[in-house]
């Protein structure tokens, strides 16, 4: 740390991303990513984009804008499209957030939403989960802060009822509430149609898990007219070229071709399913996912001793070191080959 770094973000911890090594090819199930590329149709937009990139992207990216809109059912001036889901979540905390509204999220949950709070320096608290690492709706009744909730959530995989999100927005009129769907698409409940019926509702998906775009980062926040006009406020005073040319058609491609999207992830469901029935027949206990990744632990390996182990044989998993997690590792589920080569390596340590 230079002696120039600001006064007010020393004390900052950053995000630690997952694993990316280069120097050797692993089994890669730790970062969440899809197992299939793109949609074919999605790679030949951004090929012929790549041919216009000495001009500046729409910044009004209208062309994602109209195919979304007919999509979700929304109109043009209630949903922006932001670089990864991460910046429509960076946004939510610069415009909603201050020592008048502070945060509020899970303790267990996505690892930014503390990055965001701190770098934004905006005062939050952190909602203890219950034992089983689901969330108690009652602590989000009425609590008058600007609430973040992942869901599914993250890294448990569990999910909340629609009927239980619209508990806790109802219950806080004069908050924002943010609902983080980056995993929706694998067995979770969709919003979008509430943000209709609540002005203080925004919600958030990204195009990294279930349309295999994590590369190209690529997302976008849906709510009222009002609060996007807010968020546009933010964006605009930032990076109005937010989205490159190239992602742009791909995502137009995306969500052009909803049959390739629908099929690869009821594969991941169906990957999911298999490599939990074979976790459980090795003694491994699971929390209940709907997302494209398991959490688990097992009696018979310590969490990082079982991470370490993994990684030696060519196989990367998450292991997260605090308290509440050091006995599990999240693990992302892939193509069939791979959760076949997982299950086969366990079965060799766990003898």
């Amino acid at each position: 740390m230079s002696s120039f770094f600001s006064e007010k973000y020393k004390a900052l911890t950053p995000y630690t991303p997952g694993e990316q090594p280069q120097e050797r090819k692993y089994n890669k199930l730790n970062t969440n990513e899809s197992p299939f590329p793109p949609s074919p149709y999605a790679q030949r937009l951004a090929r012929q984009a790549a041919g216009d990139l000495q001009l500046y992207s729409d910044p009004e990216v209208r062309g994602l804008v109209e195919i979304a809109c007919e999509k979700f059912g929304l109109e043009k001036e209630e949903i922006l499209f932001t670089n990864g889901s991460d910046e429509i979540l960076n946004f939510a905390f610069m415009a909603f957030c201050d020592e008048n509204h502070p945060a509020a999220f899970a303790d267990v949950t996505y690892g930014f939403y503390t990055v965001f709070a701190q770098v934004n320096n905006v005062p939050y608290v952190q909602i203890p989960l219950k034992d089983d690492f689901s969330i108690d709706v009652n602590d989000y009744i009425g609590i008058h802060k600007t609430i973040f909730i992942a869901n599914p959530n993250a890294p448990t995989g569990i999910a909340l009822s629609k009927e239980d999100i619209v508990k806790i927005v109802e219950s806080n009129p004069n908050n924002v509430v943010v609902i983080d769907e980056a995993y929706v698409d694998f067995g979770g409940e969709s919003c979008l149609d509430l943000i209709h019926s609540y002005k203080n509702l925004l919600v958030t998906q990204t195009f990294s898990k279930s349309r295999s775009m994590a590369g190209a980062r690529l997302g976008f926040g849906a709510a009222c007219k009002e609060l996007i006009a807010d968020l546009n406020t933010i964006k605009y005073s930032t990076n109005p070229y937010n989205i490159n040319r190239m992602t742009m058609a791909a995502g137009i491609g995306a969500l052009g071709d909803e049959e390739y999207f629908k099929n690869n992830c009821q594969a991941i469901i169906e990957n999911r399913k298999y490599t939990e029935e074979e976790l459980k027949k090795l003694g491994f206990e699971m929390t209940d996912s709907k997302t494209n990744f398991v959490f688990a632990k097992t009696a018979k390996m310590g969490g990082q001793d079982l991470y370490l182990a993994l990684k030696e044989r060519g196989i990367l998993v998450r292991h997260f070191e605090t308290e509440r997690l050091k006995d599990y590792n999240r693990i992302t589920i892939g193509s069939m080959e791979q959760m076949q080569e997982l299950i086969d390596v366990l079965k060799e340590l766990l003898k």
